[in-house]
This record gives C-alpha cells, sequence and structure tokens, in this order.
C-alpha cells in the first residue's frame, strides 16, 4: 500500500458522462479506479450522468480524478464546476480544457505561437464543403470541430463524398472543420506534469490497418500497430517532443495530456492535428503504453496524475465581519 496514496483523502475517479465517448471513459474509469484503490487511495467510481456534481462536496471527496472524454468533461464544463465546488481535480483548467476541446481555437493560438498545424477551414454547409476541397485538395479530412476519439471523421478523396462527409460530422457539432491530410508517419506524444517541470514522454508511431485509425481500431481492434520506440529517424522524435511540449504551454495545458501530429512523408515536417487534455486510459490507451516504456506502471501513473490535482484559483476564506463594517475599512476608517 502506497503511503502517498493514503495522504489523498477521499478520491472521486469520475466516468461515463453525458458525451459521445461515454462508452470509453467508463473503460478508463474503471482502470483507474481499479489502479488507485491497489495503491492505497479511497477511491471511488462517480458518474455525473447519473448523479449531481453537488454531491461530490456533500459526500466530503478531497479531489477528482477526471476520466471522462469529449464534451462536458473535457470541455471545461465539469472543470468550472469543480472550481465551484472547490475540490482540486486532475488535468487542465477552464479555459486550457475549453480551448483544446476546440480544434479550431486550438488551431488559431498555435499558428499564432508560430506552430505548424495543417491547413483548414470551417464550413457550415455541403456547398462549403466543397469549396473546402476545391481549396485544400484531396484527400481531405472532414471531422466536427469539437469531438474526440475521431468520432464523425472522414477522409474524403473527391467531391461526391463532400455531402455525407458534412452530414456526419454536422450531426456531432455544428461546427465542422475540414483540414489538408498529410500522408506520412502518424505519432502521439504524451505530457505528464506542469509548467517547467512538464517533460514528454517516449513517441508512439500508429500503423493502423489501411491507414484508417478510426473509433474501432482506437479502442477495440487488436489490427493496430503501436511501434514504442517509434523507429522514427535519429534527433526527429526529440524535435516532435520538443514541438509536443511548445503545444502544451502553448494552449496553458497541465498536470497531463496527448497530443497527434502527423509527419510529412516528403519533407518530413511535423504538423501538430490536436491535444487531448484527458486522454484514455483503457487497454489499448497511449498514455499508459508510453510512460510504460519510460519505466512507469500504471498504477503509479494513475496515483501521480491523482497528486497533480489543483484548481485554477485556490478558495478564498469569507471576509469577516459585515458588508459595511468591510466597506468602512476599505474607506480608511
Amino acid at each position: 500500500m502506497s503511503v502517498l496514496g493514503s495522504q489523498l483523502g477521499k478520491v472521486a475517479v469520475l466516468m461515463g458522462g453525458a458525451s459521445a465517448e461515454r462508452e470509453v471513459s467508463l473503460m478508463s474509469g474503471t482502470g483507474v479506479l481499479k489502479a488507485l484503490q491497489s495503491r492505497g487511495v479511497d477511491a471511488h467510481a462517480f458518474d455525473p450522468a447519473q448523479r449531481e456534481l453537488g454531491e461530490l462536496k456533500r459526500d466530503g471527496y478531497a479531489r477528482c480524478f477526471i476520466a471522462l472524454h469529449g464534451r462536458f468533461g473535457e470541455d471545461g464544463t465539469v472543470q468550472g464546476a469543480l472550481e465551484l465546488l472547490g475540490i482540486p481535480y486532475t488535468g487542465s483548467g477552464v479555459l486550457a480544457s475549453s480551448v483544446a476541446m476546440d480544434k479550431v481555437m486550438t488551431k488559431r493560438i498555435w499558428l499564432a505561437e508560430g506552430l505548424p498545424t495543417p491547413r483548414w477551414k470551417n464550413v457550415t454547409s455541403v456547398d462549403e464543403t466543397r469549396a473546402a476541397l476545391a481549396e485544400l485538395g484531396a484527400p481531405m479530412i472532414v471531422k466536427p470541430a469539437r469531438e474526440g476519439s475521431t468520432i464523425g471523421l472522414t477522409k474524403v478523396n473527391d467531391a461526391t463524398q463532400c455531402a455525407q462527409a458534412y452530414q456526419l460530422a454536422a450531426q456531432h457539432d455544428p461546427l465542422v472543420l475540414c483540414e489538408q491530410f498529410i500522408a506520412g508517419d502518424e505519432v502521439t506524444v504524451p505530457v505528464i506534469g506542469s509548467g517547467a517541470d512538464a517533460r514528454a514522454l517516449p513517441a508512439i508511431r500508429i500503423v493502423a490497418p489501411g491507414g484508417n485509425y478510426d473509433y474501432e481500431h482506437k479502442y477495440f481492434s487488436d489490427g493496430t500497430q503501436y511501434i514504442i520506440p517509434s523507429g522514427l529517424p535519429e534527433g526527429e522524435e526529440a524535435r516532435i517532443q520538443d514541438l509536443v511540449l511548445r503545444s502544451f504551454h502553448a494552449l496553458g495545458c497541465r498536470g497531463w495530456a496527448r497530443a497527434d501530429v502527423m509527419i510529412d512523408a516528403k519533407t518530413r515536417t511535423p504538423y501538430l492535428l490536436e491535444i487531448n487534455t484527458s486522454p484514455g486510459m483503457t487497454g489499448h490507451s497511449l498514455v499508459p503504453m508510453s510512460a510504460k516504456a519510460a519505466g512507469i506502471s500504471y498504477e503509479d501513473l494513475c496515483l501521480r496524475l491523482l497528486a497533480t490535482a489543483t484548481l485554477d484559483h485556490a478558495p478564498q476564506a469569507p471576509a469577516s465581519g459585515t458588508a459595511a463594517d468591510r466597506a468602512g475599512r476599505s474607506d480608511g476608517a
């Protein structure tokens, strides 16, 4: 039993939720829960889709491990509620969580910071999707701007696919993103820590059947290859790790995250696709896989992340005295 685990108080592992990624979140949360309990943490499952968040305060929870994915869990909403409740939580704060969930806002910030990301267009109709294809070229990726786990994503090869691709993405989000397709190696790089202590873990190169790394291949298929060590050319992985750390800091992330990168096969230029501020922790998930390669077990990773739980703003003790007394003191009385 871990001494640290017994000192962290009563812990809620937030899992499930109301997003399109509920199923994966339950898998992540179950793994985290068992890991924390094995380290002596007084941890309990808590599904915000079935219980009011206010019960966290009533039931005396000292901190939360956020194992929610997607909307209402990874987008700043739960983080904001926990700020109001004064309960520290894992991962990024309200602003960074909200921005990172929005792929368009993420891209705008990265470009402002001089970080490479594929060209893109926002679209709100099938006609605009066809126009984006003409501008960006084929193939092109069409996806919801504020979803994760490749939900609603289509690789468009010609204009006849635009209508179906747009309609699929728009089912999940009225803001649809059309993105230049980068042909080459796909890698993902986790980050753990905050501020100057943040470090990039080993990169994982992903090789999916037919190059199609979709929802099924991410979480349920055994056909996807995860290559670690990545086998990238000498010096290239270190440069990508540095790029991912810069992308993490540019958005104000903390605690942990995982960034997805495409490497152009011809130029070897890396392009940032997106960053996940509440990555998966399932048996197929990549942060635990990378951490293991760095010598960190799944259980120790969960405990380390929980220990970093914090708030954007520490609760302030209420001022003493009446409002009139305080007003008088502010006037120098």
